[in-house]
C-alpha cells in the first residue's frame, strides 16, 4: 500500500495522526495538526507552510538518512506542496466530503 501524505504540510499519514471532520470522525487526507473539526487549524500560505515546517528538517534527515540543509528541505517543500491538495485550489475551499 503506497504511503499516503497530510494533502496540507505532506507530513506522512498514520491512523494515529489522522485528523477530524466536523462529526469527529477521521479525515483520510489531513493530520491532526493541519485539520481538526472540519477545518483547517491555522489560516496559512503555502510559503508560511513551508516556514512552519521547516523546523522540522533534522527530523525529517533522521528518518530518511538524508543531510539537507533547512535552504535545501524548503526549496523541496516547495516543490512538492503544489502536489498537495490544500495547495492545488487557490481559494482553500474544502469539499463537503472533507467537512463532514
Amino acid at each position: 500500500m503506497p504511503q499516503k501524505f497530510c494533502q496540507s504540510c505532506g507530513m506522512p499519514l498514520t491512523e494515529d495522526v489522522l485528523g477530524t471532520k466536523a462529526d469527529g470522525t477521521k479525515n483520510e487526507d489531513y493530520c491532526q495538526y493541519c485539520f481538526k473539526d472540519g477545518a483547517f487549524t491555522t489560516d496559512c500560505t503555502m510559503e508560511e507552510m513551508v516556514e512552519m515546517c521547516a523546523q522540522f528538517v533534522g527530523e525529517f534527515n533522521k528518518h530518511t538518512g538524508q543531510h539537507l540543509s533547512m535552504e535545501e528541505y524548503k526549496e523541496g517543500l516547495r516543490q512538492f506542496y503544489p502536489t498537495l491538495k490544500r495547495w492545488q485550489n487557490p481559494t482553500n475551499e474544502l469539499s463537503d466530503s472533507e467537512l463532514t
